[in-house]
């Protein structure tokens, strides 16, 4: 088991996370220096911890539904995880997301090891099921993101950067949804396209294969088949996964309460799925960026000065992921302890 885990968590891998959590936090400290560190510390010091505590509740909800999203999935496939033991391997997920640059390449591996540990299920099952769960939780991003976008094209008048932005993730929210419809309806030629890219990669390197990419690929349209097939499992699993998007996006808002900075809930359905892309920063997750997302989004859409901004910022990234990054992190000792 050790030296299956060390695998996902090597020196290297640990040096590089433990750096870029070094630099995001020396670049946040001189953003707070430039703006002003008084008016951040003193933004700050009226915080509310009554909405605090909602937030990180909000937070713990979301990721508990999203748990029950995979516990649907996981079941369609065959794998019988009860619901408190899995809740406490999706929390483990997120921490290891959130640890990992770029975010899911580190989390779906790690877990899906543990999950063919726990259940005796095979690996290649147990990463294709993950995966399915995990595409399903992206449904209500684009959904949401569509209908607070269109809102907001229609009734406000937006700055040129910010009009761009939302007309850009609009085009995405309806564009990617499509796009994976019309790969699913020729999946065998998406097949082929992404085994002919991977052959100049098998002559560079033997730890990938045409043959195991084809079999990755083949697991994870049974996956699909099997979820689609379920029409009742489909249903709850796309529920949970709406459900726990709104409480994914609500600490935004709660945020802007805790400090006396009313968000409006209609931005926060365009502010979180656009602050969430700028998590794609090469930091874990997304340390960094999307706090400057957030700010600039706030001072453009809201009579916010940028201090003031930054704080709400702050304390959203407190609630909505130093919040799942503690509790995931005993989440994940507990994972491997059990294993």
């Amino acid at each position: 088991m050790t030296r299956e885990v060390l695998e996902f968590v090597d020196r290297e891998t640990a040096a590089k996370t433990l750096l870029g959590f070094l630099i995001a936090g020396v670049l946040l400290y001189l953003f707070a220096a430039g703006v002003g560190l008084r008016q951040v510390s003193d933004a700050l010091a009226e915080a509310d911890p009554r909405w605090l505590a909602a937030g990180c509740l909000s937070t713990a909800l979301c990721l508990a539904l999203w748990g029950k999203a995979w516990q649907v999935v996981l079941g369609v496939a065959g794998i019988d995880v009860p619901y408190r033991r899995l809740v406490v391997t999706y929390f483990a997920a997120t921490f290891a997301n959130y640890v990992t640059p770029l975010g899911q390449a580190g989390g779906e591996p790690f877990i899906a090891y543990v999950l063919s540990r726990d259940t005796g299920a095979s690996y290649e099952d147990s990463l294709a099921s993950v995966v399915t769960a995990d595409l399903l939780n992206l449904l209500p991003f684009f959904s949401f993101s569509a209908v607070g976008m269109s809102v907001l094209l229609l009734q406000a008048e937006l700055p040129t950067v910010v009009k761009g932005l939302a007309q850009g993730l609009l085009v995405m929210a309806l564009g990617v949804p499509a796009l994976v419809a019309v790969g699913w309806r020729f999946r065998e030629r998406v097949r082929g396209g992404v085994l002919r890219l991977t052959e100049p990669v098998t002559r560079v390197t033997d730890r990938v294969s045409v043959e195991g990419v084809g079999r990755r690929i083949d697991d994870l349209f049974e996956a699909f088949d099997r979820i689609a097939q379920d029409r009742v499992a489909l249903v709850k699993a796309v529920a949970f996964a709406y459900l726990g998007w709104v409480f994914f996006a609500l600490p935004l808002y709660f945020a802007g309460q805790t400090l006396g900075v009313p968000v409006d809930l209609l931005l926060v359905l365009f502010i979180v799925p656009a602050s969430t892309l700028a998590g794609l920063t090469p930091s874990p997750g997304g340390l960094g960026g999307v706090e400057f997302a957030l700010v600039a989004l706030l001072v453009a859409l809201t009579p916010t000065g940028t201090a003031a901004a930054f704080a709400v910022a702050l304390v959203y990234r407190v609630m909505s992921y130093w919040f799942a990054l503690v509790v995931g992190g005993g989440a994940a000792f507990a994972v491997v302890a059990r294993s």
